[in-house]
């Protein structure tokens, strides 16, 4: 049912410019770049047991960096802004990651969820009042993302490149996680002592999977400064986090197509919320959140796939076992 799920989505939204009006453009492309933050949050927790509230962290690092790359320097050529803000955040979270996971017992999910939260309140903070990337105003009038003599501007164009990026960057994590290094990490969160007992080092296999996921945040970070035209302390702080957290709660954690759903769902909802209900919406949003996650812990995607295919399998299955006449096993299986 999954794959069902991902083809159908690859195949509306790779047609949906030509129905959409240019502000819908608009709207879906700041969706897609959000869900890549999502993705990035549930390799880190979904698949690896990291409860990281501090995605927003490198995913404004990264946005900072470009935009300072862009003002300070005139470097707005696509080769060179997304690779930068793919290295911001895998350098950022590597950083911060070897202080939380590679301590001389492994750190508890608290201790990484509130070192996590204390890291983005803190750049938020530092971010607001520090006078060289504008302090409470943040860095306008961004110029735009260059690739040879085409400006990438809100539009078409960057519906496509921010799909295209999703889409890649989706198929690469998907990749990650039905691999063996993958399965591993699904061990790691389950039961961290037996698989160290098989002779893995888990605090080391989290700190690499926290380290993509900041790669991936800091991508996203990127491609929202240059879409945005603008970035400001808030995308470094706890709100963002949050609101990915729950993004990814809602759609479906564990899952990689499920936090994709869940930021469509909650944008979608609360902009014809917003609309129709200007003074409640965030209320309704929030109750129609909570419901969900209360009665379908699974989110979603539980609603429609069943557990065994949201966990998924790995290996190959178990030959049937063979019985002699006197239905006992030969031995031969």
């Amino acid at each position: 049912m999954i794959p069902v799920f991902e083809i159908v989505l690859l195949v509306v939204f790779a047609a949906a410019p030509i129905i959409l009006g240019d502000y819908l453009t608009v709207f879906v492309t700041r969706v897609f770049i959000l869900a890549l933050l999502a993705l990035s949050f549930d390799l880190a927790w979904g698949y690896s047991g990291i409860l990281s509230f501090g995605q927003a962290l490198f995913f404004g690092a990264a946005g900072y960096g470009v935009a300072l790359l862009a003002r300070d320097l005139e470097i707005a050529s696509i080769f060179m802004v997304l690779p930068a803000a793919l290295v911001i955040g895998l350098i950022s979270s590597f950083g911060f990651g070897a202080l939380l996971l590679l301590g001389r017992n492994p750190p508890t999910k608290i201790f990484v969820a509130l070192g996590t939260l204390s890291g983005s309140y803190v750049a938020e903070r530092l971010a607001r009042g520090w006078y060289y990337i504008g302090g409470q105003n943040g860095i306008p009038s961004i110029p735009p993302m260059t690739l040879g003599g085409y400006e990438f501007v809100e539009g078409r164009y960057y519906y496509y490149l921010a799909f295209s990026v999703l889409a890649i960057v989706y198929l690469a994590c998907r990749f990650v996680v039905r691999s063996q290094f993958g399965l591993a990490l699904a061990g790691a969160r389950e039961h961290e002592t037996r698989i160290a007992f098989f002779g893995y080092n888990t605090q080391e296999l989290k700190l690499i999977v926290f380290s993509l996921a900041g790669g991936i945040a800091g991508l996203a970070g990127g491609l929202y400064a240059f879409h945005e035209g603008f970035v400001w302390p808030n995308i470094l702080g706890v709100a963002l986090s949050t609101q990915i957290v729950l993004s990814a709660l809602l759609g479906g954690a564990g899952t990689l197509i499920g936090p994709v759903i869940g930021v469509m769902a909650i944008e979608i909802a609360g902009f014809w919320l917003a609309d129709s209900f200007p003074k409640l919406w965030h209320i309704i949003l929030g109750m129609l959140l909570l419901l969900v996650v209360v009665f379908s812990p699974t989110g979603l995607i539980g609603l429609v796939v069943s557990d065994r295919e949201r966990v998924g399998s790995f290996g190959c299955p178990l030959p049937p076992r063979r019985h002699t006449d006197t239905g006992v096993d030969d031995g031969t299986t």
